[in-house]
């Protein structure tokens, strides 16, 4: 009996993340995909993802480190828009866009990417009872729940792309 509940649970969570992929996203999409990496300042994510990375050398970490910092904004959003868009649906692009570029999303994105290296994961940033209260609009939780559940193919992705640059395409 646990195990065919497990499974339903499992069946019904990947059946919403499926849900949400769009093979051919149309340019409404895209430009929503390309809106939510320039409020989640996705060349700073590119940064994070080089860093992490393992290298041959100290002087390759170089080399690709200065690949990506040359790299202009702009470039990542426009390559990162479409694999993203066929991610997320267009709603939810567009309201974790609001969500980044609220006062208490930039807090988040401070914490993100400014902090300094931690065991476990990072402590989110207090709301006030304002951003308590957007955080709990059904749009916004929908919306994250659908972010949380592809966050880790935008990772790879932006990984993906940090491979592009570092081969010079």
């Amino acid at each position: 009996m646990k195990k065919s509940t497990a499974a339903f649970l499992l069946a019904s969570l990947l059946v919403g993340a499926a849900h949400a992929a769009t093979p051919n996203p149309d340019a409404a999409q895209v430009k929503a995909a390309h809106d939510l990496l320039a409020a989640m300042q996705a060349e700073k994510m590119m940064r994070m993802t080089a860093g992490m990375s393992q290298y041959a050398s100290p002087a390759q970490r170089k080399e690709v480190m200065d690949k990506v910092v040359k790299l202009q904004p702009e470039v990542v959003y426009s390559r990162l828009a479409l694999p993203v868009a066929r991610l997320l649906s267009t709603e939810t692009s567009t309201e974790m866009t609001s969500f980044y570029q609220s006062s208490y999303g930039q807090k988040v994105l401070q914490q993100t990417y400014s902090s300094g290296a931690s065991l476990g994961a990072p402590k989110a940033p207090a709301p006030t009872a304002a951003e308590k209260a957007a955080l709990k609009k059904p749009a916004y939780v929908k919306a994250d729940q659908e972010f949380k559940a592809n966050e880790q193919a935008i990772q790879h992705e932006t990984f993906v792309l940090l491979k592009s640059v570092i081969n010079g395409k």
